[in-house]
């Protein structure tokens, strides 16, 4: 049968125990409140949830080697550390910031010598994506034989920062950003914790401004701990009481959750190019403002836009390309804060103007043809003969210049290679401008396709 544990021994790490040489009261607020148990963990009530696979192989000391891919703050230190002390194992954490291989050789060679004494070890690996491929390799055998549980955190995607071999012997368990009301119930607990929190300070506080913190926290729990403390420490001057004042100054900087170069950046984008492709000014807008506020380049975000302008609204609306153009270079004169409006200003115009890919899609196609048919030769027709040796070979022999046919345009002469015949790539659709260059074309085809037919 397996064991449950409802209350595990401390892990040999020591950071879940309590300090008894009076040193817990030196640690950080964060710190001195991270769960001791999995009840105690806010948030991830998907992957936590009474019953939950997860929860009984944690709960039964049953672990395994695991990814925990999710934002800053979300606990994945905190379930590691609940993971070795669950299952009485002996916890190693190392960074792969400031970790090389040889402290990598030493702690792996450290776990198998207690794997032979009969001890497991949790070895928790932060920031695990940073670790190159020969790094995560390293891995690979001591997680075979089980003398480690491995335990990786990532911020970013696994499938992109992560090699495949170590990923097929990991589960992948995705954290979620902790919600604004699981937030507040940590501060509350904190606010109120005579061991370990701010209980015997005799720090006041309303729920309300608890909140408050919670919100600026963005879904960081540590983030949130740390502020409270910050707030505390500034209330001791006002009578032990966190006003609204005390907050004013604390959270100052109420900067999103943003990374430039990680997976959330991108997902943003792709947030900000889709809302204006359904032509969604206001969701388009609001990504835009989310990535400004997040200290997203805002010169990235004008180039972006104008490739909006080209691959979705195309020929359908010209003056898109030109006003993201304008907006760019309004941009690069102003600066901040003035010149976001000019962004702001293109996007909700490109998410409001009629939409065409079909631009977009003749390239594609094109580039398609061109790989498909190599280097095809240039028909002799349509090659230029400025010598006489090129006259001699062909060269231009059989042109027509369209400005001396009926209607201006040589319907019966072909602009393809000959191997490939005439080609359609061009679709426009019935929106905007396109509506008349549809029209214009369809007739123009059809006359083609009438004078190329062989005469009876």
């Amino acid at each position: 049968m397996s064991r449950t544990r409802r209350n595990p021994e401390p892990a040999s790490d020591g950071l879940l125990a309590v300090d008894e040489a009076g040193q817990l009261a030196m640690r950080p607020l964060a710190e001195r409140m991270r769960p001791r148990t999995l009840d105690e963990m806010v948030g991830q009530r998907r992957l936590l949830a009474p019953g939950s696979a997860l929860r009984r192989a944690v709960e039964s000391g049953r672990v395994h080697s695991m990814v925990l891919w999710g934002p800053p703050g979300c606990g994945k230190t905190t379930l590691a550390l609940l993971l070795a002390r669950y299952a009485e194992a002996d916890f190693r954490a190392i960074s792969a910031v400031l970790s090389g291989l040889p402290e990598v050789r030493q702690v792996l060679a450290e776990a198998a010598q207690r794997f032979a004494e009969g001890r497991r070890t949790v070895l928790f690996v932060d920031e695990v994506h940073r670790f190159n491929k020969g790094q995560q390799d390293a891995f690979l055998p001591h997680i075979e034989r089980g003398s480690i549980v491995f335990v990786g955190a990532t911020t970013e995607n696994p499938s992109f920062e992560l090699n495949s071999a170590l990923l097929s012997r990991c589960r992948v368990h995705v954290m979620e950003a902790v919600s604004v009301d699981d937030i507040a119930s940590a501060l509350v607990r904190a606010a109120e914790d005579g061991e370990r929190g701010l209980g015997g300070q005799g720090i006041e506080v309303e729920s309300a401004l608890l909140r408050e913190i919670a919100g600026a926290a963005d879904g960081d729990v540590r983030r949130a701990l740390t502020l409270l403390e910050i707030a505390a420490e500034l209330a001791v001057d006002e009578g032990g009481r966190i006003t609204e004042q005390t907050l004013l100054q604390v959270l100052a900087d109420r900067t999103r959750r943003f990374d430039k170069g990680g997976e959330q950046f991108y997902d943003q984008i792709s947030a900000l190019h889709k809302s204006v492709r359904s032509s969604n000014p206001d969701a388009a807008v609001y990504w835009l403002a989310r990535m400004l506020d997040g200290g997203c380049d805002p010169s990235y975000l004008a180039r972006r836009l104008t490739r909006m302008a080209v691959e979705d609204i195309g020929l359908a609306d010209p003056r898109a390309l030109q006003m993201s153009v304008d907006a760019w270079d309004t941009y690069e004169r102003l600066g901040s804060p003035e010149g976001d409006l000019a962004l702001a200003q293109v996007a909700i115009y490109l998410a409001s103007t009629a939409k065409s890919n079909a631009a977009y899609n003749a390239y594609n196609a094109a580039r398609a043809d061109v790989r498909e048919y190599g280097t095809a030769e240039v028909p002799l027709h349509l090659r230029n003969a400025p010598t006489r040796l090129m006259k001699q070979l062909g060269y231009s022999k059989g042109y027509q210049y369209d400005h001396d046919s009926d209607g201006g345009i040589a319907l019966d002469q072909t602009g393809f290679p000959d191997a490939m015949g005439e080609r359609t790539y061009y679709s426009p659709v019935e929106r905007g401008l396109e509506i008349r260059l549809k029209e214009k074309l369809d007739r123009l085809r059809v006359a083609r396709e009438q004078a190329r037919k062989p005469q009876r």
